[in-house]
């Protein structure tokens, strides 16, 4: 958005470009007035506020559901139902963390998600599930039913609202969809570790060692950990990543209706699947016919947890892409090299990027390189926003333009880490378009960038333009540099086309 001009004066994209016309009015706006946002301090104490009711809301819900295992199944069940339901959880946070490669989120946040799905939403289902349960026996319906019309709502609800919480105060935080499969999937892994808590040490250690000793009970958590964690293990972050997928859809969507209505479709979908899964094991035990689970898990759970984690990979290197599509009019301006945007379209291409710089810069270029990443896909991610038009208020588009400023300072100083670090690389600049590169005769030569851009290319971009000149804290800013002068007889050299296969 921002450009760099021979006055004082910031210009925009488009003025900057030799054909204004092939970008959208929408990749070049108007160059808006200096933002007005109110003072950071103003609103400090109320983050407090929230912090603090946020961690005292799951601190209690925590020790609440601690009083009710260890009263309802004892200390020993507690003790073997936790350390088996705990088992695969750092493998399916890892999945989650995994997923969001391009642009991690908070460790805050995820710690939020987790633990709100553990300890508030299991005590809130938990509640109402077992006062269902009760109403039920009351006016004679089975207990089943809780399984299939009560637990699927209320679960799916308390899952999605942490989360949803964190939408609506944090939105800033989230990015897209996979945004939201992370945070929905890590709120129901959350829960489904405490649900199998119960299931292991209740259902399974507690009652078979009350009834024929350890030994039996023991026995019982083996079989409901195949059961439950091995072949269903994955259900609770299934359903409620269709909550995510909604949010994410909101958070990324500039019209109302569809803000307002894609987080409701999504939750809707969630219960509706847990729904359905529920149904099997119940339509089995009522008809005694056990192949309904079997053909249900089959045919139902399989292919759509295989549906499901495809569209979510598919839908992370899409997001990849997106700084390939959306930086190039940065790099016309200056701001980055082509090498630069292409080295951040893959994670092969990313990780080879980061390994370069840790060969000529050690670990602090490495560092370098990694936040490097990080801020170009945030500022991808905002200038993809700004097209969208989601800021919809001249409050919020003035934090997007001040946001925008601090990613490209922030930035340069990353670049800072291991730019003109390789000595085995000429000294080069990119001007916007094209390379000038001090050859080794001395003679510096305009060179046009390739048709695929090589990277990473390892050169120092001009200073930061008036506007620009604060670093962000622990860097000292670019070094300081002045293109060489190109020398008016020595022809631009061009890369020539691929042949036509």
């Amino acid at each position: 958005m921002w450009g760099m001009s021979a006055g004082s004066r910031v210009t925009t994209l488009a003025d900057m470009a030799d054909e204004p016309a092939a970008f959208s009015p929408v990749s070049a706006p108007p160059t808006p007035p200096p933002p007005t946002l109110p003072a950071p301090g103003r609103a400090g104490w109320w983050r407090w506020v929230e912090i603090g009711g946020a961690i005292t809301l799951i601190a209690l819900a925590a020790i609440g559901m601690l009083i009710f295992f260890g009263y309802n199944i004892g200390p020993a069940g507690l003790a073997i139902g936790l350390t088996a339901a705990i088992l695969p959880v750092p493998l399916l946070a890892s999945a989650f963390v995994w997923l969001d490669r391009y642009e991690p989120e908070p460790a805050k946040y995820l710690i939020y998600c987790f633990a709100w799905g553990a300890a508030v939403a299991t005590a809130v289902a938990l509640i109402v599930n077992s006062g269902s349960a009760w109403l039920f026996d009351k006016i004679g319906l089975p207990d089943a039913l809780v399984a299939v019309l009560v637990a699927p709502l209320i679960e799916e609800s308390m899952k999605f609202l942490g989360p949803l919480l964190l939408f609506w105060r944090r939105r800033k935080e989230w990015s897209g969809i996979t945004d939201g499969i992370v945070y929905c999937g890590l709120s129901a892994l959350g829960f489904a570790m405490v649900e199998n808590v119960l299931y292991l040490g209740g259902h399974g250690y507690a009652k078979g060692a009350a009834d024929y000793g350890p030994a039996t009970g023991l026995q019982n958590v083996f079989l409901i950990f195949i059961v439950r964690i091995l072949f269903t293990g994955f259900a609770h972050p299934l359903f409620t990543s269709m909550a995510g997928i909604g949010l994410g859809i909101a958070a990324r969507s500039g019209d109302r209706t569809v803000r307002r209505l894609a987080p409701i479709a999504g939750l809707v979908l969630a219960m509706i699947l847990h729904g359905i899964f529920n149904l099997l094991p119940t339509l089995s035990v009522a008809t005694g016919e056990t192949l309904i689970m079997l053909y249900g898990y089959l045919g139902f759970m399989v292919p759509l947890f295989f549906t499901v984690v495809g569209f979510a990979i598919a839908w992370r290197s899409w997001e990849g892409r997106l700084a390939e599509r959306v930086l190039y009019p940065y790099a016309e301006a200056g701001w980055f090299a082509p090498s630069e945007v292409a080295a951040l379209g893959t994670l092969g291409r990313r990780h080879a990027a980061r390994e370069w710089a840790r060969r000529v810069a050690g670990p602090i270029g490495r560092r370098g390189m990694r936040d490097f990443q990080f801020a170009a896909t945030k500022l991808a991610l905002l200038r993809d926003g700004l097209t969208r038009g989601l800021p919809r208020t001249p409050v919020e588009m003035d934090r997007a333009v001040q946001e925008e400023r601090d990613l490209l300072i922030a930035i340069s100083g990353h670049r800072s880490a291991f730019a003109g670090r390789d000595p085995q690389t000429p000294p080069s600049w990119w001007d916007g378009r094209h390379y000038r590169i001090t050859f080794p005769d001395g003679v510096v030569r305009t060179v046009a960038p390739p048709p695929e851009p090589v990277m990473p290319v390892p050169i120092v971009l001009p200073t930061m333009p008036v506007g620009y000149a604060s670093p962000p804290p622990g860097y000292a800013g670019p070094p300081p540099f002045a293109p060489p002068p190109a020398d008016p007889s020595a022809p631009v050299v061009r890369h020539p086309l691929p042949p036509q296969r």
